[in-house]
């Protein structure tokens, strides 16, 4: 009798910290996002008030179990008050819906710091001798578990949705593009067979924004996009969020591909932008 105790006492605590944080998840989410958190999605995220019913549902659903998940770390003297952190949390979640995938699995942390932070980045001189060297950043994003922003651009890209600058959707392209196993511009997308026109479309894209920039042309997506084949996902991430009218007009293709991996449109949140001024004509004085 005493050997069953034992055994069931055993078998309990190798399945607790099974089922334990699952019954723990499955009660949060039973809760609905608090009003106040409500509130703030629809004062800083301007896209969530054109959402559909059923869009935002799943947003503030994923908003709970984000903050339930992820544990905010404030750095050089930053709080992270409750509002900071639902406004990075629905920005990020906006990228899983209509996506039946867990919310960003191997993220734990996210640092913030007040405004733009340094990196430390070895710098490859004459020779190939490596010295230390620092970087200015907005934000990171690192295949450890953690993602480092700066508070000034996330509120920034939170209060200017169509300038296809964002730096929690650029991070968190990131952290999805890493769940392949490595961040290439290839995230997981389900099918083998969807990779093929991917990388055929995304490459050939790539390729063309490498020479608008070189050549300084102008472009729907910032230039940093042609650093490689990863910033640029995350910056046709970016694009694709706040500037999709722009995007499907001058690379139909890579919208098409976005559309079936984040299975929105964005082009239903937004009003289309307004068309350019017209040129004026032209006149001519000739002296004779």
């Amino acid at each position: 009798m005493e050997a069953l105790i034992w055994i069931g006492l055993t078998a309990l605590a190798i399945a607790l910290p099974f089922y334990y944080p699952r019954w723990r998840l499955q009660r949060v989410l039973a809760r609905p996002l608090p009003r106040e958190a409500e509130q703030v999605l629809q004062r800083s995220i301007p896209v969530y008030r054109r959402m559909s019913p059923d869009l935002q549902q799943q947003l503030r659903k994923l908003v709970v179990q984000f903050l339930h998940q992820k544990k905010f770390v404030g750095c050089e003297g930053l709080e992270v008050t409750d509002e900071m952190a639902v406004i990075i949390a629905g920005q990020a979640c906006l990228l899983l819906l209509n996506r039946h995938s867990k919310v960003y699995p191997a993220l734990h942390t996210i640092l913030v710091y007040p405004s733009e932070f340094v990196a430390q980045r070895p710098q490859v001189g004459p020779g190939g001798v490596i010295t230390p060297g620092h970087q200015s950043m907005l934000g990171e994003s690192w295949d450890d578990g953690r993602v480092v922003l700066s508070w000034d651009d996330v509120r920034r890209g939170a209060g200017d949705w169509t300038d296809g600058h964002n730096v929690v959707l650029h991070e968190f392209a990131h952290q999805l593009d890493s769940e392949s196993g490595r961040a290439n511009g290839a995230p997981y997308l389900g099918n083998p067979a969807s990779y093929r026109e991917w990388s055929e479309v995304l490459s050939r894209d790539f390729q063309n924004l490498r020479m608008n920039a070189m050549y300084r042309q102008h472009t729907v997506m910032d230039y940093y996009g042609a650093t490689n084949p990863a910033e640029f996902f995350a910056v046709a991430t970016e694009t694709f969020f706040e500037k999709p009218y722009q995007m499907a007009e001058h690379h139909a293709e890579l919208y098409a591909e976005f559309l079936k991996y984040y299975r929105v449109d964005p082009r239903e949140w937004m009003s289309p932008p307004p068309p350019p001024p017209a040129a004026e004509p032209v006149s001519f004085a000739y002296g004779w």
